[in-house]
């Protein structure tokens, strides 16, 4: 099946109801988040196709990609969606709106071993921001409202680094559409300043070794002589690999042991499933993600 009909089926099947989607066993939906271009993030994901089926026995993986974070999660809550890895802010407002509807049984690890990222804000080489306090004043961009690099570690974590409200110290903030636009936004200008994410190991003039930047360097779209980084957040737990519990144990144990697999079955297509830099998937749970749940909860309230 080609990319094009796939994207329609789901555009279709989005349309239908749960209940018509609980009775279908023969499909697993996977949930793209709009962080960057549907288009990459499809070309990155194709390759979980055809070894997805044949683990789990099911007819057909189909992708359903969404401009923003939002659209995933509302899937995942409506049962239109099975499988997506996204932020820990994305898990926590899912469990925030209903415990039950996913389970986090994975995540990505580093080759030191540790699981976990940084929010990075980024300005542009020339504008002559070169380190926090030269933000004053300026016009901050958030990646996504759900996203947690992007928006909510930075309002828990830059109130107390400068010493005041956001809203108090920058002229205006808003948000870039995704953590790609949101780089392609400093870069043009629409932004001085704007949070993104990275694994924070590694060289930055590569981007490091995991996150929205390298991605963006690897695909040719950021030269990172053009950035400077002016602030980094605390570490951050790598967002889960989440199923639905509208799927049976029997099928989200299948799901799970695919996963949980793929890193020694075929290295190259978990390295493009996940955006690349990490070596292995580890164990997740609700737990892990407990300080985000309790973040999010006192941040935005859901």
């Amino acid at each position: 099946m080609t990319a094009i009909r796939t994207i329609l089926l789901a555009s279709v099947a989005l349309t239908m109801s749960t209940a018509a989607f609980a009775q279908d066993v023969n499909v697993l939906r996977i949930g793209l988040d709009g962080g960057e271009n549907e288009s990459d993030q499809l070309r990155r994901s194709e390759c979980v196709v055809d070894s997805l089926k044949a683990a789990t026995g099911v007819a057909e993986v189909q992708f359903f990609p969404s401009p923003d974070y939002n659209g995933v999660i509302q899937g995942l809550l409506g049962g239109t969606i099975d499988i997506a890895i996204m932020g820990a802010s994305s898990y926590a407002s899912i469990y925030l709106s209903d415990p039950e509807a996913v389970d986090p049984i994975l995540t990505t690890k580093q080759q030191d071993g540790s699981t976990g990222y940084v929010s990075i804000m980024v300005a542009r080489a020339d504008s002559g921001i070169t380190d926090l306090a030269s933000t004053k004043g300026k016009k901050l961009g958030f990646a996504d409202p759900d996203s947690t690099s992007g928006f909510l570690v930075p309002n828990v974590s830059l109130p107390t680094d400068l010493g005041m409200p956001i809203a108090d110290f920058y002229s205006e903030t808003g948000f870039g559409g995704g953590h790609e636009n949101l780089v392609l936004g400093v870069l043009d200008g629409t932004w001085d300043v704007g949070t993104t994410f990275g694994s924070g190991q590694g060289e930055w003039s590569e981007g490091y070794t995991t996150g929205n930047l390298r991605i963006m360097v690897d695909k040719g779209l950021l030269d990172m002589d053009d950035l400077v980084e002016v602030w980094q957040s605390p570490i951050i737990p790598n967002g889960p690999l989440m199923v639905s519990n509208n799927l049976s144990d029997e099928m989200k144990e299948k799901v799970k042991a695919y996963f949980v697999g793929l890193p020694a079955a075929d290295f190259d297509c978990f390295d493009s499933f996940t955006g690349g830099g990490y070596v292995d998937f580890a164990p997740a749970d609700q737990q892990f993600y407990q300080t985000i749940i309790d973040a999010r909860k006192s941040v935005i309230g859901g």
